[in-house]
Order: structure tokens, then C-alpha cells, then sequence
């Protein structure tokens, strides 16, 4: 199976949809585009006064001209370069004001459309596609930005304004110039329907390849507990022998069409040069006119090759910036039309199924009602169901079957950011945001002071560390800075929770990462983030379903049994099978 099959990948926008988005972001800088261009233009007109200058000096010396017609001539040149350059500078500066923002803008518009994806379908397209979008295609298109369209732009005029010029010497010359355009799009024709499809794929087959790295560095642990490091290996090296192969094929096509461009170039300069020399000869046109027709063609080697050159980096550009549109033209998350509860009321899953392939669910009919400050357990094997079921609670996975409501109040109908308010979720797999302290916690709330903030850790048990650290809340944290345990980056998350107040909490196995020794007392805080909110524990550890007011007991997608700790024990059902097998009773 390809690599472009197996996966769900994000949507892909078409030429027209990425035309638009691109135009449609660039048309707001209109006045630095306009400046750009007229530049590109002047800077256009003096490349052409140094052929025509050179010619004239060519029929000078022929003639025996005065000294000083020939310097005129050279500092014309001169003045020319120097009126060049400048033209240059203004139209690449002009474009640099007219394109960052609005690369700017397509990157925020990208981030906004991924931070609001839902967790399933990120799964489903592999986050080593969205962050080769965001990542590698970014890159890309900020290249082209500075390089690509200048070079793109300023090519097009000198071929535009040579070829002009190659008329104003003689007609004849001009039509020899032109014959050499046939050979030049034929080139082209061969070239750019056999590679287009290619840097589609290979585009793909990068975002393949940074999944398969992705997954092998978060599941390191877990690969070489099982010894599977080189199944994943294996893997890795699959996915970029494919995407080298695609690259390794596209520049093989660029190198024979790179020989299509030469014989063009030969056989078009050889026509200019065997035109003039029977124009000469029929005295009709001077040495010098030939001399300068013959430069004109010649200069047109670099702007022509600079142009077939960067039809494949314009194709490549292309791809990734219809990655990128596909992300940024995804219809927004349900903005909700529901006003958020202002009253607690009890938060219910009515019938709730799941299935992350059709017709593989994983719950099936799940009905469960939490009051507020109810504190409801889930246990149940591996491959119950019991994250998925968080995760609905949650708000973060939307169900296939059934219905979630909060307070009355269908999920469906309530803003994003309205029901992260009320129902909060915490899951095993943390991370440090670089910062301070102080940051990690107010991200929830950036209003809050100092006394809410150490209020918030102190009631997670996590004050007394802190103010162990170095600075305090000032001690920067995340990459390369004061490394946390993984206990206290938990805890960190906790007293977010905590600054939040929602009324419902899931614990999505929040202290699974703990470990022994810092399992007691992430614990201890996990409890009291719950105390007092409705909250739904997925229980990695059976003693959190002990304090627990229920317990719902999960088997292949099912509530199999429900009840307080202590009359699941006197069931004697399954419950108090995994009780007696975690406890040792």
C-alpha cells in the first residue's frame, strides 16, 4: 500500500483554491506590490543598455570614433548598472513588505485551523503531516518568498524587455531570437507533466516519513522494552528510502530537461549569429548591431534558465503552499449558538458509542450522569474504553452515536472555549510550555495575581517545590531550561485546574507518568483538584477508585457494573476480580 493511501491525511487545497488564498492575503499590500513591480520594470530597461552600449562601441572603433565617444558610451553602462542595482534593492525590499505579512497571515491562519482540530482527526492524518506542514511546506514557501519571486519576476522582465530589443536591432534578428521558443516549450512540455504529480508526492511521502520519526521517538520507551527498535527502524528507513526515491526521480527528470534547455539555447544563438552574418554581408545591418543581437541572446541564457529552473521550484513551492491552504481553508470548529450554563447542573452521556474505524466500535450505548460534585470512577482492562469515554466527556472527541450534554445543554450547541470552562480535562501524556513557572499555570487565567497563583499550588501540594526552585514562580521551565519531574509537571497541570475552577474534572489516568515514588503524592493532588467538582477518574491505580463515590466498571466498550467501591466488592463481580488481583487479596 502507498504511503499516500494509509493514512487520513489533511486536506490538500486545488491551483484555483490556492490561487485565491494567495491572492486574497496579498492583495491588502497593494501599494508595496505596485512600487515592487515598477522597479522590477526599471531595473528590466537598464539590463538592456549595456548590449546596446557595447554594440555602438563595437561600430565606434570600426569607425575610428573620438575617445570621447567611446568613454560616453562606458559611463552610460556605468550609470546603467548603477540604476540596475538600486532598482533592484527597492523591488526586492518592496516584495519582502508586501509577501511576509502575508506569509505571516497564512501561517496564523495554518496554526488557528491546528490548534482547533479535534484529537481523532489528527490520529487519523498522523501529526507527522501537520507538522510537516508546518514545518517543511513553511519553509518552503518562505524561501520562494525571498528567492524564488524575485528571481521569477525579474527573469520574466529581462526576457520581455531582450526580446524587444532584439526587434528594435532588426525584425530578422528578432524572428531568429524567437525560433528558439519552440524548442524551449517543448522542454517544458515534456518536464512539467511528468514531475508535477512527483513533488505532490514526495510532499506526502515527507509528512510519512515524519510520522514514522514521531512515533519511534514518543514510543522509544515502549520499543525497547519490547525490543521492537528495529521493526520502527525498519519502518523509518521504508519511509525515507520514499521520499528519497521520489527525489532522487524528480532530479533525474530535472537533469534530462536541463539538456532540452541547452539544445535550445545552441540552436538559438546559432540562428541569431547565422541571421546576422547574412545580414552583414548584405550590408543591412552593422557588425555592431549583430555584436549586440548576438549579447542579447546570450544574456537571455541566465533569466531563460533561471525561469525553467524555478518552474520546478515553483511547482515544489506549490505543493507545500497547497498543504498549507488545505489547512488554513478548513471549515472553523462550530463556533456553538448555545448560551454557557451559568449554574452547574449534572454533566450526561446519553447512549454515547465511539468507533474510530466504521464498524469497530470501541463503546457501544454507554449511558452515564454525573452530578456536580460527584466523583465517578472508570476501571476496567486495557482496550475498555475508558479513555475514550473520557475523552467524550471531555468535550475533545465528539461520539458517532448518542449524545453529551452539560447542564441541559448540548455539547454541539456550546462554544469550544464555553465548555472548556465548565469541563476541564487532564491526561497522562504532559508537557512543560517553556517559561516561567508563574506562566505554566496562569495559562488558564493570565489576569490571575501572585496570591491566586501560589493559592492554586499550594492546593495541589506543589507550593513547597516551588518555592524551592531557584526563582520561585520566576524559575524558567520547559526546554533547555530547570527540568520537572514528571510528577511535578503534573502537578503543574493540576494547579491549572485548579486557577480554572471548572465545574467538572476527567482525570484521563493523570497520574499513570508519576511513578513510585511521586504516585503518592500526585495522588493526593489529583484528589483534591476533584473535591468539590464533579469530576470522572479513568483509574490507572485501583485505590482511586476506593475514594471514589461511583464506580463504573468498563468491559469491551460496555458499563458492565456500576456502584460504590465497597458494594462492587460485595457483588463479587468483575470489579472484584481486578480488585483482588491489583490488591493481592
Amino acid at each position: 500500500m502507498s504511503a499516500t493511501t494509509e493514512r487520513d491525511i489533511l486536506p490538500i487545497a486545488t491551483r484555483a483554491e490556492t490561487s485565491a488564498l494567495a491572492w486574497r492575503l496579498v492583495k491588502s499590500h497593494r501599494l508595496p506590490l505596485i512600487l515592487s513591480t515598477i522597479s522590477f520594470v526599471i531595473a528590466g530597461l537598464a539590463a538592456l543598455v549595456a548590449p546596446w552600449m557595447l554594440g555602438s562601441i563595437v561600430d565606434l572603433v570600426r569607425e575610428d570614433a573620438a575617445p570621447a565617444d567611446i568613454n560616453r558610451a562606458a559611463v552610460i553602462i556605468a550609470v546603467a548598472a548603477l540604476v540596475g542595482a538600486l532598482a533592484t534593492w527597492v523591488s526586492v525590499a518592496c516584495l519582502a513588505r508586501a509577501g511576509e505579512p502575508a506569509l505571516a497571515q497564512l501561517r496564523e491562519d495554518v496554526l488557528d485551523k491546528a490548534l482547533a482540530l479535534d484529537s481523532a482527526r489528527v490520529e487519523a492524518a498522523g501529526t507527522g503531516d501537520l507538522l510537516s506542514r508546518v514545518g517543511d511546506d513553511a519553509r518552503s514557501v518562505a524561501e520562494s518568498l525571498t528567492e524564488i519571486i524575485p528571481t521569477l519576476v525579474n527573469s520574466l522582465v529581462l526576457v520581455g524587455f531582450t526580446a524587444v530589443g532584439l526587434f528594435a536591432l532588426d525584425w530578422r534578428l528578432g524572428i531568429a531570437g524567437l525560433c528558439a521558443v519552440p524548442f524551449y516549450v517543448l522542454g517544458l512540455r515534456w518536464y512539467l507533466p511528468r514531475s508535477g504529480p512527483f513533488y505532490a508526492r514526495e510532499r506526502v511521502a515527507q509528512g510519512e516519513r515524519a510520522q514514522a520519526l514521531v512515533s519511534g521517538l514518543q514510543g522509544a520507551a515502549t520499543l525497547r522494552a519490547y525490543s521492537l527498535e528495529g521493526g520502527q527502524l525498519e519502518v523509518i528507513t521504508r519511509r525515507s528510502d520514499e521520499a528519497r526515491g521520489i527525489t532522487v526521480t524528480v532530479f533525474a527528470l530535472l537533469t534530462r530537461f536541463f539538456a532540452r534547455s541547452n539544445r535550445a539555447e545552441v540552436i538559438g544563438l546559432c540562428l541569431v549569429l547565422g541571421t546576422g552574418f547574412w545580414l552583414v554581408r548584405a550590408d543591412e545591418v552593422t557588425v555592431g548591431a549583430v555584436t549586440a543581437a548576438a549579447l542579447y541572446f546570450h544574456r537571455l541564457f541566465n533569466p531563460i534558465g533561471a525561469l525553467l529552473f524555478i518552474f520546478d521550484q515553483v511547482q515544489s513551492t506549490g505543493a507545500s503552499l497547497a498543504r498549507l491552504a488545505g489547512v488554513a481553508q478548513m471549515p472553523p470548529a462550530p463556533a456553538g449558538t448555545a448560551t454557557t450554563p451559568g449554574e452547574p447542573g449534572p454533566l450526561v452521556l446519553s447512549a454515547v458509542g465511539h468507533a474510530y474505524v466504521e464498524g469497530r466500535p470501541v463503546l457501544s450505548d454507554v449511558t452515564v450522569t454525573i452530578a456536580p460534585g460527584e466523583r465517578v470512577a472508570v476501571v476496567g482492562a486495557t482496550g475498555a474504553g475508558k479513555t475514550t469515554l473520557g475523552a467524550i466527556a471531555a468535550g475533545v472527541l465528539p461520539p458517532t452515536a448518542g449524545a453529551a450534554t452539560l447542564a441541559g445543554v448540548s455539547y454541539d450547541d456550546l462554544a469550544p472555549a464555553g465548555l472548556r470552562s465548565r469541563v476541564a480535562l487532564i491526561s497522562q501524556d504532559f508537557h512543560v510550555f517553556s517559561g516561567t513557572v508563574r506562566d505554566a499555570v496562569t495559562l488558564v487565567d493570565e489576569a490571575a495575581d501572585d496570591v491566586s497563583v501560589r493559592a492554586a499550588l499550594a492546593g495541589v501540594s506543589a507550593l513547597g517545590w516551588v518555592d524551592a526552585l531557584p526563582d520561585g514562580l520566576d524559575t524558567r521551565v520547559g526546554g533547555g531550561a530547570h527540568h520537572l519531574t514528571p510528577a511535578q509537571a503534573q502537578q503543574l497541570a493540576l494547579a491549572r485546574i485548579e486557577l480554572a475552577d471548572p465545574w467538572f474534572v476527567v482525570l484521563d489516568e493523570a497520574t499513570a507518568e508519576a511513578g513510585s515514588s511521586g504516585a503518592r503524592d500526585l495522588e493526593q493532588a489529583a484528589l483534591a483538584v476533584t473535591r468539590g467538582r464533579g469530576s470522572l477518574v479513568v483509574a490507572h491505580r485501583l485505590t482511586q477508585s476506593e475514594s471514589a463515590d461511583r464506580v463504573l466498571v468498563m468491559h469491551e466498550g460496555r458499563i458492565v457494573e456500576q456502584g460504590s467501591h465497597d458494594e462492587l466488592l460485595h457483588a463479587g463481580g468483575r470489579y472484584a476480580e481486578l480488585w483482588a488481583a491489583w490488591s493481592g487479596a
